[in-house]
């Protein structure tokens, strides 16, 4: 390919190295007689967006269930740290700096936007329990979590609804929301799921500058599941395309762009050959 992004071999993969945070390595799942995902491969290095993007059916939301442990591959290894996980719960893996967003926006109607943020740090964390209330140290712990509640709603631009009703808010705010969730126990990765869906413009330009500004202040890693592809590659480091269930190629935003794999796939044009 002249345009630089390729067709991917999973023999190309290398093994784990140090620096990644979390890798799927020849993943294959199956459901039945139907092949969901097949050899796929993805790298999340630290400090960095890996867009994930496909046509609807290709794979993506089976790779998310995979990666978090809700799903268990056919074939194939999940990496946290360059330890194998591919058994190990979704706790164990959030314990391990995991997070995610899920596409469906759920906000329940009798807390705040700051106490969605709480109780998820709360749950996550583990630290609201029995053995700080007696001992004492419950009051110091709500203290240090209110200021790392505030930082976060900071960061997502959240401060000024932050005593609001969360299902109160707009659509775009909702989905910070969630992003603050999962957010809430500092991980080192977080996979959003379709976190613009729903969005108009602005709201999606918004939700764009506050990862940004994660990213930015905390050095998170995001695996970014989208439909609004042009969002995907203003964000990411680095792009995978799936394709019925296989890597159809990967590379640079402006190579993913470029490519006509990619083009052949969502707009079903012709691939140029040399």
């Amino acid at each position: 390919m002249s345009d630089g992004a390729r067709v991917v071999d999973t023999a190309d993969v290398g093994s784990p190295t140090e620096d990644l945070l979390l890798e799927a390595v020849d993943i294959t799942m199956r459901f039945g007689g139907v092949t969901a995902l097949e050899d796929v491969s993805l790298q999340v290095p630290a400090d960095q967006i890996i867009g994930l993007v496909g046509p609807n059916g290709a794979g993506k939301t089976t790779l998310f269930g995979v990666l978090s442990g809700l799903l268990r591959p056919r074939s194939g290894s999940v990496l946290m740290n360059g330890s194998d996980v591919t058994s190990r719960s979704p706790q164990h893996r959030a314990h391990l700096g995991l997070s995610r967003t899920f596409q469906r926006l759920e906000l329940f109607s009798e807390l705040t936007v700051r106490e969605h943020l709480v109780v998820a740090r709360r749950v996550k964390r583990k630290r609201h329990n029995f053995f700080f209330d007696l001992t004492g140290f419950g009051e110091r712990s709500d203290s240090d979590e209110a200021e790392a509640v505030d930082a976060t709603m900071e960061l997502l631009g959240l401060a000024d609804v932050a005593e609001q009703p969360a299902t109160a808010v707009p659509l775009g705010t909702g989905r910070l929301v969630e992003v603050g969730r999962a957010l809430a126990a500092e991980p080192t990765v977080v996979l959003l799921d379709e976190p613009s869906s729903g969005l108009d413009e602005h709201e999606t330009a918004q939700l764009a500058d506050a990862l940004r500004r994660v990213r930015a202040d905390r050095g998170t890693s995001f695996v970014l599941v989208e439909h609004n592809v042009d969002l995907v590659l203003d964000l990411s480091d680095r792009v995978t395309v799936l394709d019925f269930g296989r890597v159809l190629t990967e590379g640079t935003p402006t190579e993913i762009r470029n490519s006509p794999e990619v083009q052949a796939a969502y707009f079903g044009a012709p691939v140029e050959t040399p």
